[in-house]
């Protein structure tokens, strides 16, 4: 009887044990308490928020991802998996790689910003510098949660670092996490210097701050809230600070970078001393990877396209040629923006990709993986060719990710947006000022609400094709539906709540089970 009582009571000893992890501390291990004790540390580990774009997820993947997703792109890839989990919306795998690592490294970077957010307020230090490293790492945050609510919507939002190795979060819904975004964005402007020394350039400014703050507020329809925030750069403080540049491909070359056109780019130095193969899984952080924003539209195997994985859809060369500037001519962003087989108007003959002609490399029969070669439309601006005759997988071009032309243009549609259609003519005048044509305040005048959003939808698309803003824009415009198959054939498999979302990865759903997975996956 008592060896039974005995066994009764060791059983459930082991049973109430095994409802809790063994969670023992490494005491070998520091812990970010540890290491967060003095300014330099600091300002490491702001350093190192920023480095976290330098990650594939981020500095390939996410832009991949967008265009190809988007109506103005398209696969031709022999990699069967690529054309099916973002062209044509067919989801084969809920783990794929260029998908997972974008959504696991935003959630590196947030964990880096809660690193610096919990431990540098307590470091005795100059106070000045520890407001500016807050506010960038907040704006950090900001930016990693803006993707997260752009791409998946429905997420974790997590606020603290992690003390234990059990966290199982909720997701929170799409409206929460902009919520998440606006806050962190509305925190940090005041914090932030409005310019940096040389040293410095590239880091979080107030102007950054305003204007993600203002794409935050368009993608959720607040747009008076958008007026508030883009009116800092516009007609506020930071209208002598940004401006159009004169030449619009001096946005995109390395050796025109960080001009007074740029709200925030992302620094691509590459370091010319590194040599090395794709295989960069010890280093996953190292900056010549991450300035690889070039594989998928530039040039590796076969001049000038090498996989093939991406391409731009033609129809959006055809937008450019709707219009001619007021001297008669193309409209100079067209070819600025893409290589084909005409981006010299005089053909294929003259149009350089290299420092070869179309003719000699692509046209008209290209090889076997190379599909509809004679029509093939490749995005241009992040490629070296400006530099370059040889092309290369590893671009040192920065990536613009908020450029005034931009702003300019959500600033023009949030004042349409709020009845103020007059005063909105002005800005969309000034980026086709820059391309040299007529402004629309004389071209067409007095459009409706709706019209002059019909129009802007030509503005953003001629200006900004291929920088990876586009989804974005058809989500919040609500054109996401089986109607773009007209421009996209792979629209056609567009379901129309589902398909808005990507899904969460299911190895991130295997490890919490609380988190759940987006509609209709």
């Amino acid at each position: 009887m008592k060896n039974r009582i005995l066994f009764i009571a060791i059983l459930a000893i082991l049973i109430t044990s095994c409802k809790k992890k063994l969670d023992i501390p490494n005491p070998n291990g520091p812990t970010s308490a540890d290491i967060f004790k003095t300014a330099d540390y600091a300002q490491k580990g702001v350093n190192s928020i920023y480095s976290t774009y330098h990650r594939v997820g981020l500095s390939r993947n996410q832009f991949f991802i967008d265009i190809i997703r988007s109506d103005e792109g398209l696969s031709a890839s022999p990699n069967s998996a690529l054309v099916n989990n973002f062209d044509i919306f067919n989801v084969t795998d809920l783990n794929f790689f260029e998908r997972r690592s974008f959504y696991q490294d935003c959630y590196v970077g947030i964990n880096r910003c809660n690193q610096v957010l919990d431990n540098v307020p307590s470091i005795d230090m100059d106070k000045n510098l520890q407001t500016q490293l807050l506010g960038e790492a907040k704006f950090m945050r900001a930016l990693f949660y803006y993707y997260l609510a752009d791409y998946w919507g429905n997420v974790p939002v997590i606020l603290h670092t992690s003390t234990t190795s059990d966290q199982n979060i909720s997701n929170s819904k799409q409206d929460t996490v902009w919520a998440q975004v606006a806050k962190d964005l509305t925190e940090a402007a005041p914090m932030l210097p409005v310019n940096y020394d040389d040293a410095n350039v590239g880091r979080a400014t107030r102007g950054a701050a305003y204007a993600l703050l203002g794409k935050t507020y368009m993608q959720r329809r607040m747009y008076q809230q958008a007026v508030n925030a883009f009116a800092w750069l516009v007609t506020g403080e930071g209208k002598d600070v940004y401006d159009l540049v004169p030449t619009y491909r001096d946005n995109f070359t390395a050796v025109t970078e960080n001009n007074k056109e740029s709200v925030f780019e992302f620094q691509n130095q590459l370091n010319p001393n590194d040599q090395f193969d794709d295989d960069v899984n010890g280093n996953p952080d190292h900056l010549n990877y991450g300035s690889s924003i070039e594989p998928f539209f530039a040039p590796r195997n076969t001049p000038p396209f090498g996989f093939c994985d991406g391409q731009a859809e033609r129809w959006v060369v055809w937008e450019f040629l709707k219009e001619k500037t007021v001297n008669g001519q193309r409209d100079p962003r067209l070819q600025a923006s893409f290589l084909y087989d005409s981006t010299d108007p005089r053909g294929p003959d003259y149009t350089l990709v290299y420092g070869t002609t179309w003719t000699n490399e692509n046209y008209p029969d290209g090889p076997a993986n190379l599909p509809g070669t004679k029509n093939t439309v490749c995005f241009r601006k992040l490629l070296t060719d400006s530099t370059s005759n040889t092309s290369s997988f590893h671009s040192p071009n920065n990536y613009r990710f908020i450029r005034y032309a931009d702003v300019l243009l959500l600033y023009a549609e949030a004042l349409n947006a709020s009845g103020q259609t007059a005063q909105a003519y002005q800005y969309v005048d000034r980026v086709r000022g820059r391309a040299g044509l007529a402004p629309l305040s004389t071209t067409m005048p007095g459009l409706s609400q709706t019209n002059f959003l019909i129009q802007l939808k030509h503005e953003r698309i001629t200006e900004l094709s291929g920088e990876g803003h586009r989804w974005e824009d058809l989500a919040r415009w609500g054109d996401l539906s089986t109607q773009l198959a007209g421009r996209d054939p792979g629209f056609a498999n567009f379901k129309v709540g589902r398909d808005e979302l990507l899904p969460i990865p299911q190895q991130d759903i295997d490890a919490d089970p609380n988190l759940k997975q987006n509609p209709g996956y």
